[in-house]
């Protein structure tokens, strides 16, 4: 099965996620006072991953809650992907450095040639645009406890998931021209081939 679509927006998808994140959220408020276990605590800073090209093998795509050091809930929508190449691949994170103002810190990778490679990847996103899509073998509405075609994240099983709530699958997926806005990002091997990481006064941001 294949579906295409010009831009998804995560705002209308998570309404389809609201039981699940409410359950998550009741289990985050356990995890920050110390009676479950996270993976890591996220900052809260929203940094921006772009890319021309994002190709899935195996795709997972379920709400959760993340917490923030200070006990801050973010309810984000994980994109996880068993495989995945990324080409030209772009992270930015704009930040206010104490008397000297803007700076922003910038990656890049993936753009000469040989594209990124990542192996159980998963973005925790608060906003995803692209300009193409294309999904195969999708499944929309699968309990996320019963994802079997992409990863969850075992950092989300120890507190943050609900083995409930709405998810969606896929075989595989092309995404292009992608634009998102993220808060926390994981793999077990990221391979980034043409590696350029700067620091740089002022708004320098992927997109």
């Amino acid at each position: 099965m294949s579906h295409g679509c010009g831009r998804t927006r995560w705002k209308r998808f998570s309404l389809f996620l609201l039981p699940g994140t409410v359950a998550a959220a009741a289990l985050g408020i356990g995890m920050a006072q110390g009676a479950l276990a996270a993976s890591f605590f996220i900052s809260g800073d929203r940094f921006q991953v772009a890319a021309d090209t994002f190709a899935i093998r195996g795709l997972s795509i379920y709400g959760v809650v993340d917490v923030t050091r200070k006990g801050s809930h973010v309810p984000v929508v994980v994109t996880g992907a068993r495989h995945a190449t990324i080409k030209s691949l772009c992270q930015s994170v704009a930040m206010e450095v104490p008397v000297l103002g803007l700076y922003t810190l910038r990656l890049t990778g993936g753009d000469r040639g040989e594209p990124v490679d990542a192996r159980d990847i998963f973005l925790d996103m608060t906003s995803l645009a692209a300009g193409g899509s294309t999904f195969h073998d999708i499944d929309i509405g699968v309990a996320a406890g019963s994802v079997t075609k992409g990863p969850i994240d075992p950092g989300d099983r120890s507190g943050l998931f609900d083995p409930n709530g709405f998810a969606q699958q896929a075989e595989s997926a092309t995404l292009t021209d992608v634009r998102s806005t993220v808060v926390a990002v994981s793999a077990a091997t990221l391979n980034v081939p043409d590696l350029d990481l700067s620091l740089k006064r002022g708004s320098h941001n992927c997109f």
